[in-house]
């Protein structure tokens, strides 16, 4: 059974006095190729029908790209605020895939219109900010803002991805957005790597030393 995040976290941190709450996600750590992509999404916790309204957002993993771009409409109107922050192959090569998605996140929140004063991430820990903060884990299957975070990050990733197949063709990008399918390996094999392929990911790694 799909499990339908909620609001538990984040009415738990209004009760005690917290006003913007953020959920923070990411899209792409796994990928060979891209940038990973990470969301930020503040949600009205005073409205009573906002549980009602956001009925079927999920973990972005859960749904269809259809389900996700129409999901992600919703967010983009219902929310108070939304942020994306984007670190680029070359910083992940350079920094390493955490270090690099912490930077994500971070970009994500100073691109919100509100100041968060609480943030709710998947997953990882935030130790460079010091706004206050809870890391969940699975916290995209528990946590509404959570969810609708990851979804904004997922649909605006695979829209890039999009644009970066019309620009480095013959890879598939638009396809398998960078992750690591027969597809892609046999492209890979064929072409050589790409200038946003992430060199440092393994099997970069082994066709340069080759």
């Amino acid at each position: 059974m799909v499990q339908q995040p909620d609001l538990g976290e984040e009415l738990a941190l209004y009760a005690a006095g917290y006003r913007h709450i953020a959920g923070l996600d990411e899209a792409g750590r796994g990928c060979w190729a891209g940038p990973v992509v990470a969301g930020a999404v503040i949600l009205p916790l005073d409205r009573p029908d906002l549980s009602q309204q956001l009925e079927g957002v999920r973990d972005s993993k859960q749904l269809t790209p259809r389900q996700r771009e129409h999901w992600y409409a919703i967010i983009k109107s219902a929310a108070l605020a939304v942020g994306v922050g984007i670190a680029p192959p070359d910083t992940i090569d350079e920094l390493g895939i955490v270090p690099a998605t912490r930077q994500a996140m971070a970009l994500a929140i100073v691109q919100l219109d509100l100041p968060p004063d609480f943030l709710l991430v998947d997953f990882l820990n935030l130790p460079e900010l010091s706004v206050p903060q809870k890391s969940i884990t699975s916290g995209d299957a528990l946590s509404l803002s959570i969810a609708a975070a990851s979804i904004v990050a997922k649909v605006t990733r695979d829209r890039l991805m999009v644009q970066l197949d019309g620009r480095y063709p013959g890879y598939g990008f638009a396809r398998h957005k960078g992750y690591g399918t027969r597809q892609h390996r046999e492209s890979l094999d064929r072409l050589g790597a790409s200038p946003i392929h992430r060199l440092s990911y393994a099997p970069m790694r082994l066709m340069l030393q080759e």
